[in-house]
């Protein structure tokens, strides 16, 4: 399945800088809002421990990771939603991702500027205030969405009264609109997935929020402690842009003694992946042959058969059983033969929920 993230925030936050470093892209990096325009897009393999050592057991070259796809989306300013900035532009290219990541500026720096403020605060570090800016931008797209429908459904509703349950769902979603509360805080509207879908509401879209802080603040767990319930419940991932920045063209031992350097036992991009997974519900598991090695992402309660369908939809249509052995049993077999043996290759059903580290081989009939 695909995996796409937005990068969103306020202009001279960070993102494009942290888009960078997540993708090894060179988006254009500049002290002025709007440096970034149309979206830049970048397709990110997701580090993955276990598939070099299934590579070796399978004695095949070929290692295909999972993927996600990180979109930088140009700056927001208040008034988005009424056209300022880029305005409805940079609100439509949010609503084609699977997430958002909200990049806060949690570092003061007199030569990175913030739009919109007086001289004397234009280096100053104001998280509450900017999640709260575009929250409300968000909130007001969706709004006006809402506001468009809303009218339309209830003349249907008069006439056909199958109806009455969605009217009633979409008049609860513009009241906490109109409370200026995103969609993502009530899992109870949250529940109600089909109309969500239909109306593609942003504020409905899940969300990592992404501080961006200085080299210091990443050690400083109480400051980091602070700014996590401020967002809370949603997930909270603090990275250095310069960091971050700094670790590209490494290698593994490298960045592994510079991110020990900081404090830090894995990168941002690890970090980041990690949030999205669980707040998208997210796991992976593994193919494995001669031909080639790979990670596949499925739902955390996809079953055999649509597991299978990620592969290729006739998998799922003609799906038959899978054949499934767990990664450690596998790698302390040390083969499939040995694993089969040892009595740890199982053969489920339809019905199998797929756990993370399943290396599986599915069986099907078309």
């Amino acid at each position: 399945m695909s995996l796409s993230i937005g990068i969103i925030g306020l202009p001279n936050v960070g993102k494009s800088t942290l888009f960078n470093a997540l993708t090894d892209a060179n988006a254009l990096i500049a002290n002025y809002p709007f440096a970034t325009i149309e979206p830049n897009t970048g397709i990110v393999p997701i580090p993955d421990a276990r598939l070099p050592k299934l590579a070796k057991i399978y004695k095949t070259d070929k290692i295909v990771p999972a993927t996600v796809e990180f979109v930088d989306i140009a700056g927001l300013v208040a008034g988005a939603s009424k056209g300022e900035g880029l305005g409805n532009q940079f609100l439509s290219h949010i609503r084609a991702t699977s997430a958002i990541c909200h990049v806060v500026r949690a570092f003061e720096d007199s030569n990175v500027t913030r739009a919109g403020l007086p001289a004397g605060r234009q280096g100053s570090s104001e998280p509450k205030n900017d999640i709260d800016i575009i929250n409300t931008e968000l909130v007001l797209a969706d709004l006006q969405t809402v506001n468009n429908r809303l009218p339309k459904l209830q003349k249907e509703a008069k006439s056909n009264s199958k109806l009455t349950p969605q009217l009633k769902i979409l008049e609860q979603i513009k009241q906490n609109l109109d409370d200026n509360k995103p969609l993502f805080a009530s899992s109870e509207l949250l529940a109600n997935s089909y109309q969500l879908e239909q109306l593609q509401l942003l504020t409905a879209k899940p969300v990592i929020y992404v501080f961006n802080v200085d080299e210091k603040t990443l050690t400083d767990e109480a400051k980091k402690q602070a700014l996590t319930d401020l967002v809370a419940p949603a997930k909270a991932v603090f990275i250095c842009a310069k960091l971050e920045n700094e670790l590209r063209g490494l290698d593994e031992n490298d960045s592994q003694e510079l991110l020990e350097s900081y404090g830090q036992t894995e990168s941002g991009l690890v970090q980041l992946i990690h949030a999205a997974y669980d707040t998208l519900g997210l796991q992976s598991f593994l193919t494995a042959g001669e031909k080639e090695v790979r990670a596949w992402t499925v739902k955390k309660d996809a079953t055999a058969p649509e597991a299978a369908g990620v592969i290729h939809t006739d998998f799922e249509r003609g799906f038959i059983a899978a054949q499934v052995v767990s990664y450690p049993d596998l790698i302390s077999a040390g083969s499939l033969v040995a694993a089969r043996a040892a009595g740890k290759v199982r053969s489920e059903g339809k019905a199998y929920l797929m756990q993370p580290g399943d290396v599986v081989e599915f069986r099907f009939n078309v």
